[in-house]
Parts: structure tokens; C-alpha cells; sequence
């Protein structure tokens, strides 16, 4: 696939009724777009008998892994849900998350997005003390890491989780769930995002705030980086517990990943996006007739571009929404294939026309290059390309999936062999300054294009 891929999605719910693996299942529905490879619920009742926690995963989306007769089987007012896409571990079953743990203590489940860059030493540490892995993925080290900490050393849970945080080097958002407590952890640099809201007496833990909103849930706040957050029939115990030199907030979210709806950080995503195609109109302009976006990863920058240039927006691509996901196609005709079918060009709308195309990014520069080749048979006179990202030259080590550097086109050609490559009259791309502007100057990771890491 010619695009960035998506991360993990992480919900939580603390209820006051028996019934939250529906309120779960209707969350990670509003996540899916973080991962589509595989899902899981894992819920407990509080009120049962200590271990009556109730689990179900399975591969593939959301609405096909659970069904009503599966969702009632699952009783528990407090639970975790997890959507996958593999950063870390080979997507297979095994990989699904929740992990649940049966362990001297209790049980324990763990829902995490992110990449943890020392895992392998941290995996064979517990291996030498004869720890066995079903998987292979750096979730389940840190879930045997927490139990191994909460049964030798830590009085509390809580205390255990945070023990093992101080060990762990890389991004993370972590939902855990014990007998009788919901917590969360984010990583003390910011980078994988988390959230707090509240539905009635009902408390969620959330990626994304549009999940809350999906519920009829209220957002309360972002859960700061470094920040432990525990919810149990006691209320709401919160500490700032990990310290960073800096925050760096993943880029990524603000260009690409994030729902248009969801607000992370203080900042509305889709105020950013049309900031960022404000940026590129203002230092890339253009004399063109006609703006659009690809669909959906560039339509909102495209409307900002188009409202800063006061050249008119308009749609140019028919989407087909019931075309598979085309990265499951095994040969890149049949890819290429899948994206004609996909989207479909409207003739009228660029015939005889300039016009500016606007994409979140170009990674293999494949898709991009099909697209201008339709647009050109549609009767395009110009198109202009603009995109609101910076050109990726390096790979990210905490759980977004940037290709190594052989796959990247931008560590290979200049942005004028580029524009040659990919058939555009013209090609830009965010300037780095101006990531500042599109985020109001949040402190970010922007190390897939400055190589500016914020954890060596």
C-alpha cells in the first residue's frame, strides 16, 4: 500500500452496569481506521467472583469478529478493546490484543498502541527466568514484565505498571484491566495518544476523543504524557509519574491518522489540516482553476488550500466504499487495479482545467502517479501537485509504519525527479517551518522527516 499505515486503537470502560463490551464493541467501531488486521474485547464484573474476566478476538474488522450472541456473552461492567495494525509481531491471532494473563496474582489484560524500541532484551531478560510467549509481539513482554513485577515485588498493581514503565524506551499508550480497575498509561514524551471521557457515571478511556463522541460520551481531557490514570468503584486516582527531557507529539496524528472529529491535545484535528493546506497555499502558490484532494486522506487540506488561494474546491474523484482494502492485494497489478476502482475521476469537473491536487504524503509514489495518469485521460490540462507533509526520509521506531529507507522515494530522488516520476506539471511539500503553524507550535516528533529523534 502507498500510504503511511495506521497504528492501534485502544478503548476502556468503567460502567455501572453489566454491559460494556457493547459500549467497547461501538468504540473501537469509531477506531477502526487506527487497525483493521485484527480486535478484541476483554471484559470483568467487579461485583462476580475474583477471575470471572471474559475475552474474544479474532482477525479481521470490528463488525466481522463480533456478534450480538458473541457481545452477550461477554458480561462485565469494566473492560479493554484493541484494533490492530502490526508495527511490532506478525499479524496472526496469536498477535490479537487484549493479551490476557492468568498469573500467581490474578489476571491482568493489556491493550497497547505504540512500539517499544527495547523489547527484544527486555523479551530475552524474561526468557533466561523461563517465561514462554505465545507470540511475538513487544505487548505481550510488557504484560509479563508488569505480572512478573506485581508477584515479586509491587504492592499494587498500579505500582507494578509503573515500575515496568520506567523500563520501557519508545512509544506507548497502555489500557490495562485488573479484577477491579481500568487504568491507562501514556508514554512521558506524548507521543502515542490517550484520552479521558465520561458518559453518565460511566468513565472511558480512549485513542481518539471522536470514540467518546461516538458513545454520546462527554471529552474531559487528553491524559497527559507521562500521566498513570487509575478508575475504580473509588473514583479517579491520576499521577504524573514519567518524566521526559521534552514532549513530541507524533506529527503523524495531525496530518494523517487522527478522525477528522477528534480533538488531540487541545488541537481539533480538522483545524490543523486546513491550516496545513493554508501553509501550502501561502508558499507554493499556483495559477491553476481547480482544487481537490484525494479522497479522504487530502480533502480537508485541499479545502484550506483552496480558502487561502480563493481558487474554487471541488471534488474530483468517485469513491467506491465497498472495494476491499487494497493492501491485501497479492501483486501490485492487481493493486493498481484496485485503486482504478476505487476512485474514479470526474471528468467534468477537470476537463481543460489547472488543477492542484492535494495528498497527505507520497511514500512509494505509485498511487499518486495512477491518479495524475487518470486525471490526464479525463482531459486535465495541469495538475499540480501539493502535499501537506514534509517528504519522508526516515523510518519511525515508535509504532507508525514509515517503510525502511529502499521504500522510500524521497531518500532516492529530488523533488523535481519526483514530480518527473509521478507525471505532475509541478511538485511541493510542506515546508518543515511550517508544521509549527498547523499545530500552533505543540512540541512535536517529526523524526520520519528531520531524523530528530526524541529517544536515541
Amino acid at each position: 500500500m502507498d500510504k503511511v499505515r495506521e497504528e492501534c486503537g485502544v478503548f476502556g470502560y468503567f460502567s455501572t452496569d453489566n454491559n460494556a463490551a457493547s459500549s467497547i464493541y461501538y468504540g473501537l467501531h469509531a477506531l477502526q481506521h487506527r487497525g483493521q488486521e485484527s480486535a478484541g474485547i476483554v471484559v470483568c464484573d467487579t461485583k462476580g467472583p475474583l477471575g470471572n474476566i471474559y475475552s474474544h478476538k479474532g482477525m479481521g474488522l470490528v463488525s466481522e469478529i463480533f456478534h450480538p450472541e458473541i457481545l452477550n456473552s461477554l458480561k462485565g461492567n469494566i473492560g479493554i478493546g484493541h484494533v490492530r495494525y502490526s508495527t511490532t509481531g506478525q499479524s496472526s491471532i496469536e498477535n490479537a490484543q487484549p493479551i490476557f494473563l492468568n498469573y500467581l496474582k490474578g489476571t491482568l489484560a493489556l491493550a497497547h498502541n505504540g512500539n517499544i524500541m527495547n523489547a527484544h532484551e527486555l523479551r530475552e531478560s524474561l526468557q533466561a527466568q523461563g517465561a514462554v510467549f505465545s507470540g511475538t509481539t513487544d505487548s505481550e513482554v510488557i504484560a509479563y514484565k508488569i505480572a512478573l513485577q506485581r508477584k515479586e515485588k509491587s504492592e499494587s498493581i498500579q505500582d507494578a505498571i509503573l515500575e515496568v514503565a520506567k523500563e520501557l524506551k519508545g512509544g506507548y499508550a497502555l489500557l490495562l484491566l485488573s479484577p477491579q480497575k481500568l487504568i491507562g498509561v501514556r508514554d512521558p514524551f506524548g507521543l502515542k495518544p490517550l484520552c479521558l471521557g465520561k458518559k453518565g457515571e460511566d468513565y472511558i478511556l480512549s485513542s481518539e476523543s471522536a470514540a467518546i463522541d461516538a458513545l454520546g460520551g462527554e471529552f474531559i481531557r487528553d491524559i497527559e504524557p507521562g500521566e498513570i490514570i487509575v478508575i475504580s468503584k473509588f473514583g479517579i486516582e491520576s499521577k504524573i509519574c514519567l518524566k521526559a527531557q521534552r514532549q513530541a507529539h507524533c506529527i503523524f496524528e495531525y496530518i494523517y491518522f487522527a478522525k477528522l472529529d477528534s480533538t488531540m491535545d487541545g488541537i481539533p484535528i480538522y483545524d490543523a489540516r486546513i491550516r496545513g493546506g493554508k501553509a501550502l497555499a501561502k508558499r507554493y502558490p499556483v495559477d491553476a482553476d481547480v482544487v481537490t484532494g484525494v479522497p479522504e486522506s487530502g480533502i480537508t487540506s485541499a479545502v484550506g488550500y483552496a480558502e487561502e488561494s480563493g481558487i474554487p474546491f471541488k471534488l474530483a474523484f468517485s469513491k467506491n466504499s465497498y472495494v476491499g482494502r487494497t493492501f491485501i492485494k497479492p501483486s501490485q497489478e492487481e493493486r493498481m487495479s484496485a485503486v482504478q476502482l476505487k476512485l474514479n475521476v470526474l471528468s467534468s469537473v477537470v476537463k481543460n482545467k489547472r488543477v492542484v491536487l492535494i495528498d497527505d504524503s507520497i511514500v512509494r509514489g505509485t498511487t499518486i502517479r495512477n491518479l495524475i495518469s487518470m486525471m490526464r485521460k479525463a482531459g486535465a490540462k495541469e495538475v499540480h501537485v501539493r502535499i501537506s507533509s514534509p517528504p519522508f526520509l526516515y523510518p519511525c521506531y515508535y509504532g507508525t509504519d514509515v517503510p525502511d529507507n529502499s521504500q522510500l522515494i524521497a531518500t532516492k530522488l529530488s523533488t523535481h525527479e519526483i514530480c518527473e516520476t509521478i507525471g505532475a506539471d509541478s511538485l511541493e511539500y510542506m515546508h518543515l517551518d511550517d508544521l509549527k503553524e498547523m499545530t500552533l507550535d505543540l512540541p512535536l516528533c517529526q523524526a520520519c522527516f528531520d531524523s530528530k529523534y526524541p529517544v536515541k
